[in-house]
């Protein structure tokens, strides 16, 4: 099983093949609307219009199984995202990415590239404590953590990163510029 084998729904239930993607640098993210990351869609954004005609697609993944953060429906989200935010990548239907009901897609993503930590900083002091709380076995299974989780996927198929919430967006930005 590989990334280009697998697939998502769209918000109206329509099946959005990963093989699409063949030759693209591709971002997956799990989003949320009412988070303290949710201002992560800014950069997004702005990677999508700078990057998109070299080669980049961002699969924005609206999931609310952290803090309850993204309640509304699929079109009340996209309402939200394109109202704030102006985004234009696709965004598919809100899902879980943890757990019985989690994507394929996420299962595979977390076998290719497990949780390394938060690093350094308040928000990852402050995200350690919190999961701690949750989860005390956190540190060592792939599960993810929280909303705004990005997985760097290269023109071949291959996960190359995965980056936390925590992470730095410009750190994000360079290594999909490198990859393009």
């Amino acid at each position: 099983m590989g990334f280009y084998n697998l697939s998502v729904l769209d918000p109206a239930g329509n099946e959005v093949k990963m093989s699409d993607f063949k030759g693209k640098v591709v971002i997956v993210v799990n989003t949320a609307t009412g988070c303290g990351f949710t201002p992560h869609y800014e950069p997004l954004e702005k990677m999508h219009e700078d990057l998109h005609d070299k080669g980049l697609e961002i699969l924005d993944i609206p999931c609310n199984q952290f803090g309850g953060q993204t309640p509304g429906s699929d079109d009340e989200i996209h309402e939200l995202c394109t109202l704030h935010y102006n985004t234009q990548f696709p965004q598919m239907k809100k899902s879980d990415v943890n757990g019985e009901n989690e994507l394929a897609l996420y299962t595979w993503l977390k076998s290719q590239k497990g949780f390394e930590g938060f690093g350094e900083g308040k928000q990852a002091e402050f995200m350690n404590a919190h999961l701690a709380k949750i989860d005390p076995d956190f540190e060592n299974n792939a599960n993810i953590k929280w909303n705004f989780t990005k997985f760097v996927i290269d023109r071949e198929g291959n996960v190359v990163a995965r980056f936390e919430p925590t992470a730095s967006m410009d750190d994000l930005r360079a290594c999909v510029e490198g990859l393009l």
